[in-house]
């Protein structure tokens, strides 16, 4: 029995050395198997960046969140009256009541012009950090005398005396200064109105009331003129919503990053961005928004017609990590393909075991760029990640193959394969294309290589 399973055994050992195709297969193999840590890593990174995220969320909730104005609106208190008639068994006839019940109308400004200035830096916790700005914001404009005679509002039933201004804002803790609004030269304080159903961001806001105008006089008067200003600290984006039948926006910030946002656009002729930051205007007329200037009894959400600039962060290290994770199998795949090539063509064997050992070394690749990319920049990380791991691989394919001409050319192929992969990462609307003509050329060259394999050999 031992003399005839030992012949056997040799055999297929025999086969799967000086077989093209077990070795094809064993290669396919081990790749697969690779695949298993490959995901981990990717599973690694994502864990890191969300927990990138939780911080980044906890510091924006610190310091301020996004920064949403909504208004200066003028809240007109007016008078209607309910009739209600009721039977009188006894006298046989209907008695009449009348009770008058306080509403209000909101009027938007005829004209309403921003000027907002925003500098950004870096906070940061732990290995963490995020972007967030202090901006000072200053409006101006003015309302002109409402007319509700359309809405079926007499002016008799208007209260004058008790009219307010309300701004809305979605980051109410971010505010660093006392709120006051000059109305024809008059200041007037602002007050919160607590909103219970402030967390939906996009249905809720704060709200800032002012006291009782009581210096404005609509019946003598049919302008009024106001300017007020808030420093908030915030993050994320700032944005405005167009309530003005005219409204202007001019932002100046230390970004440069910016990424123009909502339903408006900046004036392109005005636009400016360079490496210290960026100026852009804004003009919005009353025709280019569907909305009305005057509303009854409710304030409509126009959360969807806000427009501004977000503080854009580009693609971050655990952005770059995972867009890097991506190419694992494309890494890995193209080194064992030279190396079989290498083992075909020069009758090197080389273990599977060695195979898989150059494997491990090409996942550790991803793992040191990310816990380097958290205490530096992803092209430190990616520099060291990267020669550590060539550096490895070729000494151990020079312990392999017993020559060293062999060992240069894959240190030069990883050389070139992870500067493909760098170049790729950094490109956003060329990736494509460049990653495209990359593989080609790979595809070619290998194709070039191999043509005097004689692929029978098994």
């Amino acid at each position: 029995m031992e003399n005839t399973n030992k012949p056997q055994q040799n055999k297929f050992g025999q086969w799967l050395k000086t077989s093209i195709t077990a070795r094809m297969l064993m290669v396919g193999f081990l790749v697969i198997i690779l695949l298993i840590p490959l995901s981990y890593i990717s599973n690694l990174i994502t864990e890191r960046s969300l927990r990138q995220q939780d911080v980044v969320n906890e510091i924006n909730d610190k310091w301020g969140n996004n920064v949403l104005v909504y208004g200066p609106i003028l809240k007109l208190p007016y008078k209607t009256y309910l009739e209600t008639k009721t039977y009188n068994e006894t006298t046989k006839t209907y008695l009449t009541e009348t009770k008058t019940q306080v509403k209000y109308a909101y009027i938007f400004p005829e004209n309403l012009s921003s000027e907002v200035d925003a500098n950004s830096k870096t906070l940061k916790r732990g290995n963490f950090e995020s972007a967030v700005f202090t901006t000072n914001m200053s409006f101006n404009g003015d309302f002109i005398k409402p007319n509700l005679e359309r809405k079926g509002i007499k002016d008799e039933d208007i209260i004058w005396d008790r009219l307010k201004i309300l701004i809305k804002t979605s980051n109410l803790k971010g505010i660093k200064n006392e709120m006051f609004i000059n109305v024809n030269d008059s200041n007037y304080p602002f007050e919160t109105n607590f909103n219970e159903n402030t967390n939906d961001y996009s249905n809720y806001l704060d709200e800032l009331e002012s006291g009782p105008l009581e210096d404005l006089d609509f019946k003598t008067s049919e302008k009024a003129n106001f300017n007020f200003n808030i420093t908030f600290n915030g993050s994320k984006d700032i944005q405005i919503i167009p309530i003005g039948k005219t409204t202007t926006l001019n932002m100046t910030s230390n970004w440069a990053d910016p990424s123009f946002i909502g339903n408006f656009l900046p004036n392109d002729e005005t636009k400016e961005i360079t490496k210290n930051g960026f100026k852009a205007d804004w003009k919005v007329i009353h025709i280019n928004r569907a909305f009305s200037q005057q509303y009854l009894e409710n304030i409509p959400n126009l959360n969807e017609f806000a427009f501004g600039t977000k503080f854009m962060v580009m693609v971050d290290e655990y952005q770059k990590s995972e867009r890097s994770a991506k190419y694992g199998f494309l890494v890995i795949g193209l080194t064992f393909l030279v190396f079989f090539l290498i083992q075909t063509m020069s009758k090197i064997n080389i273990h599977p075991f060695q195979y898989l050992m150059i494997g491990l070394a090409l996942t550790m690749f991803y793992t040191l760029l990310v816990s380097i990319s958290e205490h530096s920049n992803f092209l430190k990380a990616y520099l060291v990640a990267g020669i550590s791991v060539i550096f490895l691989i070729t000494l151990y394919a020079k312990s392999i193959l017993k020559t060293i001409k062999f060992p240069v050319f894959i240190g030069l192929s990883l050389t070139a394969l992870y500067t493909f992969i760098y170049v790729i990462i950094q490109l956003e609307n060329y990736a494509l294309l460049v990653g495209s003509i990359g593989l080609f050329i790979i595809l070619a060259i290998v194709m070039f290589v191999s043509r005097k394999i004689d692929w029978n050999n098994d």
